[in-house]
């Protein structure tokens, strides 16, 4: 671990989540660009959904400092040591926050920084305030915050909302649900020793799979109407039809006995495949 990663502001703002959802930002909007990419807009769009997300990563934070000291795993967060105070924090995770509206606003224009709020307000609010700690709903709320960053880089190009946008949202919604079940349950224990009522946790493994099951099958139908929709073509269904077989082909396959956790991870490894190589494939095989 380096010096950087040890910083407790640093980690506050949870990089690997900022990086995940740059990602799908990136193919939201090499989608919509369609060839034709402003490189000032793309690295403002990129910079400003990272400080949004790098701000509501850090109030999550502050809000979850609780449970968080009741878990094994993150016993050790900024906020349960102590590292940063909770004014701290909180006007970190605001000037971040702030700062990356600001910016979307300005540059990428106002419907992309609208789609970024509905995204933040969704996640420090609804879900992190409410949802998380009564409901295993909480991962269908969350996902429409999780939804956002592709279409945020979409409207950065295009200024509108349409078919496009609404497919994309659809798609990274019912792509957060088997993505996030799937670590649910390879945290099963620490989120049943914190009271996290997770859907593993509520309703048993059995349950959870027919809902990850359900989940890639309507994440499938999602991702392949893009092309359909006359906005990707022939490679990009190629790989939707892949990326969605085999996602789908792994969590059927499990879990062995004994094997939970293992079968998750498979499932999550999976659903990062899949989410690099759409992003990939509608940012280079658009129409």
């Amino acid at each position: 671990m380096t010096a950087l990663s040890r910083n407790p502001y640093v980690r506050l703002v949870k990089p690997g989540i900022v990086g995940g959802n740059l990602v799908s930002t990136a193919g939201g909007f090499l989608l919509g660009a369609r060839g034709a990419v402003d490189m000032r807009l793309f690295v403002a769009t990129l910079v400003g959904v990272a400080l949004v997300v790098a701000g509501g990563c850090v109030v999550n934070n502050v809000i979850d400092r609780d449970i968080d000291a009741r878990m094994a795993r993150t016993a050790n967060r900024p906020m349960v040591t102590g590292a940063v105070g909770v004014p701290t924090a909180t006007a970190y995770g605001g000037v971040l926050a702030g700062g990356g509206l600001l910016l979307l606003a300005l540059i990428a224009g106002p419907l992309a920084a609208t789609v970024a709020a509905f995204g933040l307000v969704i996640y420090v609010g609804p879900y992190s305030l409410w949802f998380k700690r009564r409901s295993p709903v909480s991962v269908l709320v969350g996902s429409l915050a999780g939804a956002t960053p592709p279409v945020i880089g979409y409207c950065a190009v295009t200024g509108r909302l349409d078919g496009a946008a609404v497919i994309l949202f659809l798609m990274f919604a019912l792509w957060q649900i088997p993505h996030s079940d799937a670590i649910a349950i390879v945290r099963r224990d620490d989120y049943a020793a914190a009271g996290v009522p997770t859907y593993p946790v509520r309703h048993g493994i059995a349950a959870t799979k027919q809902r990850i099951l359900v989940s890639i099958g309507a994440f499938g139908v999602a991702s392949v109407a893009l092309p359909f929709a006359g906005f990707t073509g022939l490679a990009y269904l190629c790989t939707a039809v892949a990326c969605g077989g085999y996602w789908l082909h792994v969590a059927a396959t499990g879990p062995a006995a004994m094997d939970e956790r293992g079968w998750a991870k498979r499932i999550f490894l999976a659903s990062l495949g899949c989410l690099l190589a759409l992003c990939v494939l509608m940012a280079v095989d658009f129409r």
